[in-house]
């Protein structure tokens, strides 16, 4: 597995997911909560904690913004983080999207 954990697999997957899923978005952003429900449809179960970290990674990354409203976190997609869904340039810690055919 070429020196890469199977938990930072999950974590990099995750992160593509999140992206792919905000720029099908009409305005870029989802909350933690439908993040949860669309991790879980790929079968990645975890805590709203494990998200809200993916979260602040991925806007320490400059793909995302993250915002605080009330309790709940708001992600919103950044240049960046449309231009490695697209194949425009990668972000380490990201998972590549697939090749379109």
């Amino acid at each position: 597995m070429n020196g890469v954990s199977y938990e930072d697999r999950v974590k990099a997957d995750a992160r593509l997911i999140i992206l792919k899923e905000l720029c099908q978005q009409s305005d870029g952003r989802l909350n933690e909560v439908s993040i949860q429900h669309v991790l879980d449809a790929f079968a990645i179960s975890r805590t709203r904690e494990w998200i809200r970290t993916q979260l602040t990674r991925m806007a320490e990354l400059e793909v995302i913004r993250v915002t605080q409203i009330g309790t709940v976190m708001v992600a919103q997609l950044r240049q960046a983080g449309r231009h490695h869904v697209e194949r425009r340039a990668f972000v380490d810690g990201i998972a590549h999207p697939s090749e379109v055919d």
